[in-house]
């Protein structure tokens, strides 16, 4: 780090990085800007548990994504960090094959019986990048229909070619397909999550061409009744492979995929964010008849075969299994959404709360919402939490982090009441109000 960089904290310095980072930062949903802009802490020195410190040396309690829902056991878990540090004591990198990567195939495949075949990545974007292109090897067809956030990908954002807001409804508003090669326009196409008959409708109009059907299981709610089984019919029988975005939803209801909750076999999942805790690593599983096609395909990088990521993922899964830790990820959420909900229902506040306990969500209704969850953001921050309108809890958040948190908000809940019947929501906030999706950075 230059000596410019090392003297400047907080703000200074993520305006000094937007000068050399495009964006600021490498992820869009740590842009300071989607929490409170001008005010947030936005680097961190240390993190362990669910703490963090800021490079000013202030604490904070982590209750928004933690990590971005990455580090499930809780920063800097001790039974992760010494099989990592155990790792690179014996070189993270060599000419010849990490053995982990072959027993972590074997422990996905023990977790998953349907599946029989692993191919490892270091992120989520990659991992869905290799499953659609093992896929169209597959089948040797080239549309595929997706429903729900995929990544970055030229796969992906091409739904944004013949319809610019097509992503609009898929968690992220505003992105553009700038980059993306305008041949790609309808090679790929949206659907609703929950409706069968609009799936149907796609797969009549791209008849004999779709090559894969992508979804995450669940995620901001449930399947219907027989939703899953129909999105399974259907693409056994049109021939399109069917791919289970775990990503985020992964080890979350239960040590492995979401899917075997709701009992829906995929052809492909994929797997990131708490497979690792924290260290980089995804995979990708499937069916040997699906993924023996990446041999017909070049798929290949030097990074995929570090020995860190596996390691650490081997390492989380024993301690996720060994100790329930879905138990403590269902419980901790399910006490969040109930006290968001008491303490709004207290000061009369109106919020939505949605999304499966380990990945819970809060919204504020009416014109001042966003203003509104910007006051709350600012309100938690005041009080040493950092805040989101999104929590992912880790094992390491304990009752006792629940109680004071929820306290927090309770105080804040009602400052923000008052703001309400006081018509000055907009003048309390000391900074612009938060981002919602893709925007310009200035």
């Amino acid at each position: 780090m230059t000596t410019e960089a090392k003297v400047m904290t907080g703000q200074d310095l993520y305006e000094h990085a937007k000068t050399l980072i495009p964006g600021g930062t490498q992820l869009l949903s740590k842009r300071p800007e989607m929490f409170l802009p001008g005010q947030w802490p936005s680097y961190y020195a240390k993190a362990k548990g669910v703490e963090c410190w800021d490079l000013s040396g202030n604490k904070y309690v982590d209750f928004a994504t933690n990590g971005i829902g990455a580090p499930v056991l809780g920063f800097a878990d001790p039974d992760v960090d010494a099989a990592v540090i155990e790792a690179i004591r014996n070189g993270s990198m060599c000419t010849l094959n990490s053995p982990e990567e072959v027993e972590l195939a074997e422990l996905l495949i023990e977790l998953h019986p349907w599946a029989e075949m692993a191919r490892f990545a270091r992120g989520g974007g990659e991992a869905m990048a290799v499953a659609i292109r093992i896929a169209r090897a597959a089948t040797g067809k080239d549309v595929v229909l997706f429903c729900g956030y995929h990544g970055w990908q030229d796969w992906y954002l091409a739904a944004n070619i013949a319809e610019e807001k097509a992503l609009d409804g898929h968690l992220l508003r505003g992105l553009e397909p700038a980059g993306v090669p305008r041949g790609l326009r309808g090679s790929v196409v949206p659907f609703p999550y929950n409706d069968l008959p609009q799936l149907e409708a796609l797969l009549t109009t791209h008849s004999g061409n779709v090559a894969a059907i992508v979804m995450e299981p669940t995620r901001m709610a449930g399947p219907a009744d027989g939703y899953l089984e129909g999105v399974r019919a259907a693409a056994t029988r049109v021939g399109a492979a069917l791919i289970f975005d775990e990503v985020t939803s992964g080890f979350r209801l239960n040590t492995g995929g979401v899917h075997r909750v709701f009992g829906v076999d995929p052809d492909i999942a994929t797997f990131a964010k708490a497979l690792g805790n924290g260290y980089p690593i995804s995979a990708v599983i499937g069916r040997r008849a699906v993924m023996e096609a990446a041999q017909r395909s070049f798929i290949s990088s030097t990074m995929w075969t570090e020995r860190v990521g596996s390691t650490a993922a081997l390492a989380m899964i024993e301690k996720h299994r060994r100790l329930e830790v879905p138990k403590s990820l269902i419980a901790t959420g399910t006490a969040v959404q109930e006290g968001w909900r008491r303490a709004a229902a207290a000061v009369g506040l109106e919020i939505d709360v949605y999304g499966m306990a380990p990945l819970s969500h809060v919204g504020f209704k009416g014109e001042f919402g966003m203003g509104l969850a910007t006051l709350f953001i600012q309100g938690m921050l005041d009080r040493g939490y950092l805040t989101s309108l999104a929590f992912y809890p880790s094992f390491a958040h304990q009752p006792s982090h629940v109680e004071a948190y929820l306290g927090a908000v309770h105080e804040v809940f009602g400052e923000m009441a008052d703001a309400l019947r006081a018509g000055d929501v907009m003048s309390r906030l000391r900074g612009p109000v938060k981002h919602s999706g893709f925007q310009r950075l200035a």
